[in-house]
């Protein structure tokens, strides 16, 4: 008769086939958390500092309001800082503590530093034991990335408790002018975080699909091109200042050109995710897209088919966050009661790179 050796826990079990899916590590959220500064920035605010309005700026992005932390050049409320206080949150809601995880995995555009990565100084303001920390630049994207990680490194039998993050502070570098306004009204600070835990328990389904993808050739249509190999660093901008331009330094977004491949990418990778999973779209109790623009999370709705209630939307308080998005909506989403235990929900992102994907779960 044919038999089945598997290893776990460094124990050899002879399993029938039949059983081997009741040993299968799974992913699953077992707590979560989210922080965003109490500075409020409404779109009147913005208006005294360049040529803007309300009207105009929810038109196009659907925004009312977003978070900036209190001082632009706080060198104390750092990104690393907000991703501790989000943390915190997931940790006390999974019943942990900071010895418990086994890796972090931190997802921002926005580092404390040029280098190290913010993984690290997380790591010791949370005060965890000597593990791995890894940095996802990703953007937009970045916290889909960084749970697909997570859940390899899980599924791998490598960790059971693994920290993943996206968190952000855009307020310190972007361009509060004329010529900045159709980025700057755009984007807010935050940081939310998830911790993934690894189970075998046959009624835990977890993640069920992911899928990534990526198109380089887009990657000027939005980009900050300073302070890498291509632009140059700190010697051009001691030596030569004038050739490093506003343009260089502070964010660029072709908005219309991102916008015909956001609402293109966005109903395809979810729904290469729920085939995946033998899914439908009916199928979905919450589509939790990337809060990039209101208009694209609507434009992706419809095409889909999808009622209000089964769409998450915070973008109207908070801007776009970029990789901290994705987990402070779903933070919300869960505190709201919105998402519930046993609901298949799908998490979905495009952004700078190009890049997108999906992570397709059952909470």
């Amino acid at each position: 008769a044919f038999c089945l050796y598997y290893y776990v826990s460094n124990k050899i079990l002879f399993l029938y086939p039949q059983n081997f899916k009741n040993f299968m590590i799974k992913s699953v959220i077992k707590g979560y958390g989210y922080y965003v500064p109490e500075n409020v920035v409404t779109n009147d605010d913005l208006s005294k500092l360049m040529t803007t309005n309300d009207e105009w700026i929810t038109e196009r992005t659907g925004i009312k309001e977003r978070r900036h932390r209190k001082n632009r050049n706080d060198s104390e409320e750092t990104t690393a800082v907000f991703a501790k206080r989000a943390s915190e949150k997931a940790l006390e809601k999974a019943g942990l503590t900071a010895k418990d995880i086994d890796f972090i995995v931190f997802a921002t555009l926005s580092p404390d530093y040029y280098f190290p990565g913010s993984g690290v100084l997380l790591q010791d303001l949370l005060g965890c034991d000597t593990i791995g920390a890894l940095d996802v630049r990703n953007q937009c994207s970045g916290f889909v990335y960084a749970m697909s990680v997570a859940d390899a490194f899980i599924k791998s039998g490598t960790y059971k408790n693994i920290l993943v993050v996206g968190a952000e502070i855009h307020s310190f570098g972007l361009d509060f002018s004329d010529e900045g306004r159709g980025v700057s009204v755009i984007f807010g600070d935050g940081a939310g975080a998830v911790i993934l835990s690894a189970t075998e328990d046959e009624n835990e389904e977890g993640i069920l699909a992911i899928n990534l993808h990526s198109e380089g050739k887009y990657a000027e249509e939005l980009a900050v091109k300073f302070g890498g190999t291509k632009y140059g660093w700190s010697d051009r901008l001691l030596t030569e200042p004038e050739a490093v331009t506003k343009d260089m330094l502070y964010p660029l977004m072709n908005g219309n050109f991102v916008f015909k491949h956001a609402v293109t990418r966005f109903p395809e990778s979810l729904m290469e995710a729920l085939n995946k999973a033998g899914k439908k779209p009916e199928d979905l109790d919450m589509f939790i897209p990337h809060q990039a623009n209101l208009r694209i999370s609507q434009f992706v709705q419809q095409k889909m088919g999808l009622p209000d209630d089964k769409v998450y939307n915070n973008i109207q308080k908070y801007g776009n966050t970029t990789a901290a998005s994705i987990p402070i909506a779903l933070c919300e989403a869960l505190d709201e009661g919105k998402v519930k235990k046993g609901d298949l929900v799908c998490l979905t992102a495009f952004g700078s790179g190009f890049t997108w994907g999906s992570v397709l779960f059952k909470y």
